[in-house]
């Protein structure tokens, strides 16, 4: 089973993609994603959000700036303020 992951800023879709594992830079501390995670929403700081692709694989990192991160029936969706290139 995966973890339907999807990364947006206000003015696009930066990600959308099937990962296993995701941990969130949230206001309260970070927090890892995976697939059947109860419903939760937080706001994010400014931070790295670290994917893990497979079980076991090294994280890719996406720096995000402020937002809200919500986990729902359809995954996990980060709503950041700004993305890093």
């Amino acid at each position: 089973m995966a973890l339907h992951f999807e990364l947006v800023t206000p003015s696009k879709l930066v990600r959308s993609e099937d990962v296993h594992m995701v941990v969130v830079p949230g206001s309260e501390g970070e927090f890892g994603v995976l697939e059947g995670h109860a419903p939760f929403m937080s706001t994010i700081r400014d931070g790295a959000v670290q994917v893990y692709k497979t079980e076991g694989a090294e994280p890719e990192s996406i720096v995000v700036k402020g937002g809200f991160a919500e986990v729902g029936d359809k995954g996990l969706t980060v709503l950041a303020e700004h993305v890093e290139a």
